[in-house]
């Protein structure tokens, strides 16, 4: 299985980090994909395979720690990706919400 769990929610509570430029303030750590539960089911191919999947977006997922879970908010495509790459670990951008602090706990 390439991730923890498969899921079709965002079980967490809301956060503040809507933007860019919010998410951009966490720097990237390695993240085992094993350990991520994703917060959707369906994936857009033309989005898993386009050249310029990450040309407007930000190149780092985003995951979300709650409750002492990883949970892949936004770039299962860029996950998917490195999975097919036999990559174990990726970077992604971690906001932890189990610090209070939102910074990356990892």
């Amino acid at each position: 299985m390439i991730f923890k769990a498969v899921g079709e929610t965002r079980p967490y509570p809301e956060h503040p980090f809507k933007g860019r430029r919010e998410w951009a303030t966490l720097a990237p750590c390695q993240v085992r994909l094993d350990q991520l539960t994703t917060t959707q089911r369906m994936l857009d191919l033309a989005t898993l395979f386009g050249e310029e999947a990450t040309f407007y977006d930000d190149i780092f997922p985003h995951v979300v720690k709650w409750e002492g879970r990883l949970y892949l908010e936004e770039g299962v495509h860029r996950a998917l990706r490195s999975a097919l790459q036999h990559r174990p670990v990726m970077y992604a951008r971690i906001l932890d919400l189990d610090d209070g602090s939102g910074a990356s706990g990892e």
